[in-house]
């Protein structure tokens, strides 16, 4: 898959807002890197779960997304909150990974954590890029299908379908989980080795690009917004 561009042309251009292009994708890590990445990102502990408990596990599954996701709400909201991407001031480190042959980055200080995918249990009636939620040791998290959170359009959905989730990047410690196919790896960047984008500027969820990968930095914080209000990537 690492040799094979993201999408399209015209695909890449709509979602990517002219900031990606079609460059050859980083060579795959040995195990021994992966195994590496995932000890160095433990989960950021929690003083009380993350939503409530009930008593049967069907209402308990059903209440975690009803109070992370309200569809009713967002379908009348048209536009997200904006949060400004926090630009350091200094070198800072970000995970690279990918999902469907398309690389993203987070910064490592908004990085909850990293689990590789267990069980996820899915439920109905939610937008069609919420995979479900995974348990992980008395923890509840939400699982993003990222490829078709990113490509919502039916025109990317077979490209979506046939990703390969392997591992969980955790959002700060918001409970939102972005499922990725492989690890790349961590890299410390300066803050003039990104590209940033202003606030204002169409698909705010990217904060802008690291130049020298041609891959796009995730505006966690107003990722999060968009994901707790249930909006995808193009609203």
């Amino acid at each position: 898959m690492s040799g094979k561009p993201f999408a399209n042309e015209d695909v890449m251009e709509d979602y990517m807002s002219a900031l990606l292009t079609e460059e050859p994708l980083i060579d795959s890590l040995q195990k021994q890197a992966i195994s590496s990445l995932l000890e160095k990102a433990k989960p950021v502990p929690r003083s009380e779960p993350y939503v409530a408990p009930v008593e049967t596990p069907v209402a308990e599954e059903a209440k975690v997304i009803v109070e992370s996701v309200d569809i009713k709400t967002t379908n009348s909201e048209k536009k997200t909150k904006r949060v400004a991407a926090l630009i350091p001031e200094s070198a800072f480190q970000a995970l690279f990974f990918e999902i469907s042959g398309l690389t993203l980055a987070v910064p490592l200080t908004e990085l909850g954590g990293i689990h590789q995918i267990e069980t996820i249990n899915p439920l109905f009636g939610k937008p069609s890029w919420f995979k479900g939620v995974m348990l992980h040791k008395e923890q509840k998290f939400n699982v993003v299908d990222t490829a078709k959170w990113i490509m919502p359009e039916k025109s990317a959905e077979k490209l979506a379908e046939s990703a390969k989730y392997q591992y969980l990047i955790l959002l700060d410690d918001s409970g939102w989980g972005l499922a990725c196919e492989r690890l790349i790896s961590t890299s410390t960047l300066q803050p003039e080795d990104v590209k940033w984008r202003s606030a204002d500027a169409n698909r705010p969820w990217l904060a802008g690009m690291v130049k020298n990968k041609m891959c796009a930095l995730v505006n966690v914080q107003q990722l999060v917004c968009m994901l707790t209000q249930g909006l995808s990537s193009n609203e």
